[in-house]
């Protein structure tokens, strides 16, 4: 199974995409009305962390953690408190640009790779960076392939992208779950 979180207007064929009011990722009862420990072996997130604070992405981190089957991946994608462009950073600040009706206005958090790359190791997962500015704002892209999840919001698919100048970028994360190996002991 396959799981949009948050999916807005969005879907993927072959995706069961959610809404918050069908799956709040912070509420554990949320997820067992839904779903199996263990039973989702893709879950996609794009542009939902930063309407939860720090701790509550932590908690979400874990439910998914928990629901996902093992070798399972999260794919999720944030804003990029990195990326060095005043009109985007001001869009996607905590409590956003002004409007009580714009998207960002429920920002609780602008994370930048570090931060978030720990909430999901604090989870138990594994972490691949895949999009993300670092400290000195420069963009880092390693190839995804998109049928783990596409992220509208990426260096490939937005078209305010381009070769020679960069719109609109998300930090995008790979959290894996690893199989467990059991040795025998003795």
């Amino acid at each position: 199974m396959k799981v949009i979180i948050g999916a807005g207007g969005t879907g993927q064929d072959g995706w069961h995409s959610t809404q918050e009011d069908e799956l709040n990722i912070i509420d554990p009862d949320s997820w067992r009305r839904n779903f199996t420990p263990g039973s989702i072996t893709h879950l996609l997130a794009e542009h939902v962390w930063e309407h939860l604070t720090l701790e509550e992405g932590i908690v979400a981190a874990r439910n998914c953690f928990a629901y996902l089957a093992e070798g399972g991946l999260l794919r999720v994608a944030v804003p990029d408190g990195n990326f060095r462009n005043d009109w985007y950073q001001n869009m996607v600040k905590v409590g956003g640009p002004g409007s009580l009706d714009h998207p960002a206005a429920s920002h609780k958090i602008v994370y930048r790779y570090q931060e978030l790359t720990a909430v999901f190791r604090e989870a138990g997962f594994q972490t691949e960076l895949l999009e993300y500015c670092d400290g000195s704002g420069h963009f880092h892209y390693r190839y995804w392939n998109e049928a783990d999840g596409r992220i509208g919001r990426s260096f490939r698919f937005d078209t305010r992208n381009s070769q020679s100048e960069l719109g609109m970028v998300s930090i995008i994360l790979d959290a894996k779950k690893e199989f467990v190996v059991e040795t025998p002991v003795g």
